[in-house]
């Protein structure tokens, strides 16, 4: 039997708005107020000076293990301003500064990374989801919002974040699949920052972007510069808008790049060159965003000091705020609570065992 070609339609856009020198494409230059810039970069100096921070208080044994956002500071918060307060924002475990645009409190995060479960509890009002762990189990999780919306007859919509080696999940086709056949209004984030862990994104797939995965179920995608905020901010409006009216999700690929390690436990010498790392680093996303501004006006060298001591301030203070939170926290006995209604013998036992062994240490600590 002949062949017969199928018509099917791949149209796919990369856009950039913000050169890696600051120039704007007059052209593309979203709509944006002056006040939600400003804002923009005071959240972006905060994600890199508390990232920073935490880096700090992590070699010195004060949190523990964590993964750093250097450089993606634009894909994260680009993307989250276009949320209202009555969306949902579903993070996976590298979105600090989403986190503290969406309201989470510096504190929280440094009592979660410093190991307490309480740490990753969310405000009431705040719709976010806790950090997930397990890479792409939360893309079902935020389909799962978005569809509940979608039935309920409201117009919110969910919107999660994901590195490119998620996209090597079953959870992230399962989740791009029903998103598509049911037309939730969800809008997939996918951080494309070169890396998962030590695999390079050469390995994770052969397509020539991770955008065009979104034409196999139908769905908008667009690549976009994940380090100009003004590109990652006009794609998820557009995105977000089409969700919120009926149009169904979108996949946004922001190619950006991971300029620490995966996670402090992570040494990416091993796997990477320093000349990769410093050809990125000529297209920091603060830097050009911080140029735009000045350009335009809204930033001067004693404003962008004003924001600078602000924000070391406002860490200096969460810092204190945590720590004296952990002197009221972490009963180790709390593991037992909450699992049985009434603890089998077994837990008993061990419970008893380890009351006894911190009661013992607790004597033999020497009195000050």
């Amino acid at each position: 039997m002949p062949r017969t070609r199928l018509n099917v339609d791949t149209p796919l856009d990369f856009l950039s708005i913000l050169t890696e020198d600051g120039l704007v494409d007059r052209d593309l230059e979203p709509d944006v107020s002056e006040e939600l810039l400003v804002k923009l970069y005071r959240f972006m100096i905060l994600g890199r000076r508390f990232d920073e921070k935490m880096l700090q208080l992590q070699r010195q044994g004060r949190i523990g293990t964590f993964a750093p956002i250097k450089g993606q500071e634009a894909s994260q918060l680009g993307a989250v301003a276009a949320l209202e307060p009555r969306d949902w924002m579903v993070p996976c475990f590298r979105e600090t500064a989403a986190q503290l645009w969406r309201g989470t409190s510096m504190e929280s995060i440094l009592l979660y990374f410093g190991g307490y479960d309480e740490g990753g509890r969310i405000a009431d009002g705040q719709r976010d989801l806790p950090v997930a762990i397990p890479v792409a189990s939360q893309l079902l999780h935020a389909v799962g919002l978005a569809w509940a919306a979608k039935y309920r007859g409201t117009d919110e919509v969910a919107m999660t974040f994901f590195g490119d080696g998620a996209t090597s999940e079953g959870d992230f086709h399962e989740a791009l699949n029903f998103a598509a056949v049911y037309q939730t209004p969800t809008v997939f984030v996918c951080q494309n920052n070169q890396w998962a862990i030590s695999i390079p994104r050469s390995k994770q797939t052969r397509s020539r972007t991770l955008a065009q995965k979104a034409l196999a179920y139908e769905m908008p995608g667009i690549q976009v510069d994940g380090n100009d905020v003004l590109a990652v901010y006009t794609a998820a409006k557009e995105a977000v808008d089409r969700a919120r009216s009926g149009g169904g999700p979108t996949l946004i690929e922001c190619v950006t790049y991971r300029m620490a390690m995966h996670t402090t436990a992570d040494d990416p010498s091993r796997y990477r060159s320093e000349e990769e790392v410093l050809a990125w680093a000529r297209k920091d996303p603060i830097m050009r965003f911080e140029k735009y501004l000045t350009d335009k006006g809204l930033l001067s060298a004693e404003k962008i000091e004003e924001i600078a001591s602000a924000v070391d301030a406002s860490i200096q203070e969460a810092v204190r705020r945590y720590e004296a939170l952990t002197q009221s926290l972490g009963d180790p006995l709390q593991m037992f609570d909450h699992h049985f209604e009434e603890l089998p013998p077994t837990l008993r036992e061990q419970k008893e065992e380890l009351r006894r062994f911190l009661s013992a240490e607790k004597e033999e600590a020497p009195h000050a």
